[in-house]
């Protein structure tokens, strides 16, 4: 989409003309992965309009599901609030919130400020943006470890560079859990809310739903869905061969859905909130390329109480009448490129499918992820849950004293082949340099067979008892 931040491509030349009009706040996302805060954003009645990401292949599944958004491939460090008000027609319009995650360390070594260390320095840059960009709201997530220990000075300090920029926050902050807002994963995320000095400040959204399968954390409401709920009315992938070779086949397999699943497969009234429906294919299971497993590793699976981690891949096993444990994402390519464990199916002995992943983190079906298991995967684990997500852009909306309105237009998603993209490719597609990566670089050590870990394991076993 563009080479230099500096350049207006001519793709996005005049788009402002082109795009859908109304008077619908606007966001931009920092940080943007694949898109679970744009889109929980857009279901609560947000336009987003900008999408920063520096991975490709990341912009380039987010370019798929927001065809509308202006998708910018670079790093924060690169970029300044006037360069993407320009690339995303938004000069002399108003910003209502800037939100994101910036990955970051947390604190620092000895004698240094935690904002000063290098590997916190994203965080400063987000700050910047959001006061360049002359926000009246942000919305800043990561993860939960940032509230305990050595953290804390780590995030006083952020609080008060955000004074210093002019904003004020949202104390005390809070950590919110993904399973109190409708989703069946338990998944905490510090949420920090701000707004700038002399407008309304965002509250934190309360609960609505208790977790299914553990004591009620408030007795007033109900149990949010269970694993059940969410994946029991999909098709088997391992029942279609060619899923061994491609993510998406045509079915009409999938069973009745609980009230869960039917909205997310756009069934229910109000499936879409008041986010922009999309042109999709129900028919289709998408995101659900098999995985081979050995019978060794079946039949370990297989064994697997519901709930209870299999001893020797340490995959967790779903409960039915449960909820999922937090789906990570692994490490990127210029980390080595570790995939996180996925679950293993309650009912099925394989480990479960990217759109599996996707319904426990209340992805709806018409959104679809990297054709890759590993980059699929990746970018659910990277992502917050869209509901809780939601959930947070309401209450942004509310500060705003903006009434959420229900779009007319229908979208029509990107050309499937951005989900096919490997680094090289989308980096060439946005025309930029590929990022470092260690993905396809191979470690030299000798995979080891099942049978060989499994002997081991029973001989550790017996030796002690």
């Amino acid at each position: 989409m563009r080479s230099t931040p500096t350049k207006v491509p001519a793709k996005f030349e005049n788009q402002d003309e082109t795009r859908t009009g109304s008077m619908r706040p606007i966001g931009i996302d920092l940080f943007a992965g694949a898109g679970g805060l744009s889109l929980g954003f857009e279901q609560a009645g947000f336009d987003v309009k900008a999408a920063v990401e520096i991975d490709p292949v990341h912009c380039a599944v987010h370019e798929y599901n927001f065809p509308e958004t202006t998708i910018i491939p670079d790093s924060v460090e690169k970029l300044t609030g006037e360069m993407i008000r320009k690339l995303a027609g938004l000069e002399g319009k108003s910003i209502d919130c800037v939100f994101g995650g910036a990955p970051c360390q947390g604190f620092s070594l000895i004698g240094h400020r935690a904002l000063e260390d290098p590997r916190n320095k994203l965080v400063g840059h987000f700050v910047r943006l959001v006061h360049e960009l002359d926000s009246t709201c942000f919305v800043f997530e990561n993860v939960k470890g940032l509230t305990v220990g050595k953290h804390k000075a780590f995030l006083d300090e952020l609080v008060q560079a955000f004074d210093e920029a002019g904003y004020d926050c949202r104390l005390k902050w809070k950590v919110l859990n993904a399973g109190h807002f409708g989703t069946p994963q338990s998944r905490e995320r510090f949420i920090l809310l701000g707004a700038k000095k002399g407008s309304t400040l965002p509250d934190y959204p309360q609960p609505i739903t208790n977790i299914f399968g553990r004591p009620k954390f408030d007795p007033t409401l109900e149990y949010g869905p269970s694993c059940l709920e969410a994946i029991g009315d999909l098709p088997d992938a391992d029942d279609f061969e060619s899923l061994t070779g491609c993510d998406a086949v045509k079915t009409s397999r999938f069973t009745e859905p609980s009230e869960y699943a039917a909205e997310l497969r756009g069934l229910a009234n109000h499936a879409w909130h008041f986010g922009y429906p999309r042109e999709w294919d129900p028919s289709l299971l998408t995101s659900s390329a098999r995985t081979e497993h050995t019978e060794i590793s079946r039949r370990r699976f297989r064994d697997t109480l519901e709930g209870k981690v299999e001893p020797i891949s340490r995959f967790f096993k779903l409960p039915s009448n449960g909820v999922s444990n937090t789906l990570r994402a692994g490490t990127d390519g210029a980390r080595g490129a570790f995939t996180s464990p996925r679950p293993i199916h309650y009912r099925y002995p394989r480990c479960i499918t990217v759109r599996e992943m996707a319904r426990l983190h209340g992805f709806p079906d018409w959104f679809r992820l990297h054709a890759t298991k590993w980059h699929g995967a990746r970018q659910i684990g990277n992502a917050v849950p869209p509901p809780m997500a939601r959930a947070i852009a309401e209450k942004v909306i509310q500060a705003l004293g903006i009434e959420q309105t229900t779009p007319e237009t229908t979208l029509e998603l990107g050309p499937s082949r951005l989900l096919t993209l490997d680094l090289s490719e989308a980096s060439a597609h946005y025309g930029i340099k590929p990022p470092p990566s260690r993905r396809d670089r191979k470690s030299g050590a000798r995979k080891r067979k099942q049978e060989e870990i499994e002997a081991e394991f029973n001989a550790l076993r017996t030796a002690h008892g």
